[in-house]
């Protein structure tokens, strides 16, 4: 079967699930079964928090790890055969895809071939047969050709946990001299947030909680802690539009599709003073894994 994985800072990303990038390793049997990847004699929670920053992500074994758990994720939610054998598609952003393309994929790949593990007491054994790669965002015109049609130039705006990465995509294909990856994702705007709101209220409130209210979900905290989270929101957004613009994107004269994880902070506090010309929001966390595995499937079919 492919398997589509989206290896995000903040979350790890199958065609169906999501779960937090974070990953804590335990010397014994943990206090729980949730989220326990046990390989090789060693207990590993899936799940908590989210990775530090990392200069590339095949610096150490933390996603290969979790990719294991997102592979097991998928075929529980799929009902499939425990015992299977995968091809993996994951991306990579397009500003830095050929230098880091081999060494992704041999970090994927090259590893005890199949690979035994237990995932929440059930026992996988996975085969992984190839490893796809494709640029991060523009994986979205394989679920949605339809924002492309008719139109000859669109910018992609993928808002990730670190960074937001921007191409421009003429005639269907993506323009490589304008591709450009801002360090400005959702984290930088959280960690901001929790600090002015310790500042203001001297509350220690959490990144979920953050993420509830900017998402315009419940959340049992002071209004003054809502108004700061809300107030923060709008100016990041107004920061994003100005920093795509000095990078040489005029968003008033070419239509935008924002996805990723902060896509949704756009339909909330965006107006038509901002004068875009189209606004497009996928707010899907999922869209670039399951993007990712209908090209693989596209190109395994020819």
């Amino acid at each position: 079967m492919i398997i589509g994985v989206d290896h995000g800072y903040s979350a790890m990303k199958t065609a169906h699930i999501c779960f937090p990038s974070g990953i804590v390793r335990y010397e014994h049997e943990p206090y729980t079964n949730r989220g326990v990847l046990r390989i090789e004699g060693k207990y590993y929670v899936c799940g908590t928090g989210r990775q530090p920053l990392l200069r590339t992500k095949t610096e150490n074994e933390q996603y290969y790890l979790l990719t294991l758990a997102a592979i097991a994720q998928e075929i529980r939610f799929r009902k499939a055969p425990r015992k299977a054998e995968v091809v993996l598609a994951a991306g990579l952003p397009l500003t830095s895809f050929g230098r880091e393309k081999k060494n992704f994929r041999d970090y994927l790949l090259e590893r005890k071939n199949p690979v035994v593990f237990e995932y929440e007491g059930e026992l996988y054994e996975i085969r992984v047969l190839d490893v796809r790669l494709f640029p991060q965002g523009y994986s979205v015109v394989a679920m949605h050709p339809e924002i492309i049609r008719d139109e000859p130039s669109v910018l992609l705006v993928d808002i990730g946990g670190w960074t937001i990465d921007i191409m421009r995509l003429d005639n269907g294909v993506p323009n490589a001299a304008t591709c450009r990856s801002l360090e400005m994702g959702v984290i930088r705007c959280q960690d901001e947030i929790l600090e002015q709101v310790r500042r203001d209220t001297g509350l220690s409130i959490t990144e979920v909680q953050v993420e509830r209210v900017l998402n315009g979900k419940s959340c049992s905290i002071s209004e003054e802690a809502k108004n700061i989270i809300l107030t923060y929101g709008r100016q990041y957004v107004k920061r994003i539009v100005s920093a795509i613009m000095e990078a040489g994107f005029d968003l008033q004269a070419v239509p935008a599709v924002f996805l990723g994880g902060g896509a949704r902070l756009f339909e909330r506090n965006v107006s038509p003073q901002d004068r875009l010309c189209r606004l497009i929001t996928l707010p899907d966390v999922c869209l670039n894994a399951a993007g990712f595995e209908r090209l693989a499937g596209q190109i395994l079919k020819r």
